[in-house]
């Protein structure tokens, strides 16, 4: 596949995991949701939707499908090292959704280990800034084909 464009890790990233239904997925099993039927459902995903989306995560790696009865067999979704690295992600975007679109009192919130609400900032790991502050630049650009 010829590509166009910048090169850049956001578009490829956005080609496994871009998808309503790959991130709605995403969603559920971060929430503790491991089967097919249960995905689904709180979801809204089409069955034949949703196969193709966990099979496209299962196949780049985010997920790993794991047999939880064998008559008849069953499987369950759970997060590989690729997968939980998305939690953030998902954390953000989800704040994102709560500030700039959703309206009225946010419908999930998150507590933290210390046992505090989760609000989710992503920081230099270098100096603890926000990664929005002022200054806040790239260094080096994918080129453009």
């Amino acid at each position: 596949m010829v590509r166009r464009g910048r090169e850049c890790s956001v578009a490829e990233a956005l080609e496994v995991v871009g998808e309503r239904w790959s991130l709605l997925a995403l969603r559920e099993i971060m929430l503790g949701e491991r089967r097919f039927n249960r995905i689904a459902e709180n979801t809204g995903a089409s069955r034949d939707i949703l196969t193709a989306r966990l099979r496209k995560l299962v196949d780049a790696g985010v997920l790993e499908r794991v047999q939880y009865e064998a008559h008849p067999p069953r499987h369950e979704y759970h997060p590989t090292e690729a997968g939980r690295a998305l939690q953030p992600i998902l954390l953000g975007l989800m704040a994102w959704g709560d500030r700039y679109v959703h309206q009225g009192e946010p419908p999930t919130l998150w507590r933290h280990a210390c046992g505090e609400e989760l609000h989710p900032v992503t920081v230099c790991a270098h100096c603890g800034e926000p990664a929005a502050a002022p200054g806040t630049r790239p260094i080096r650009l994918g080129a453009v084909h």
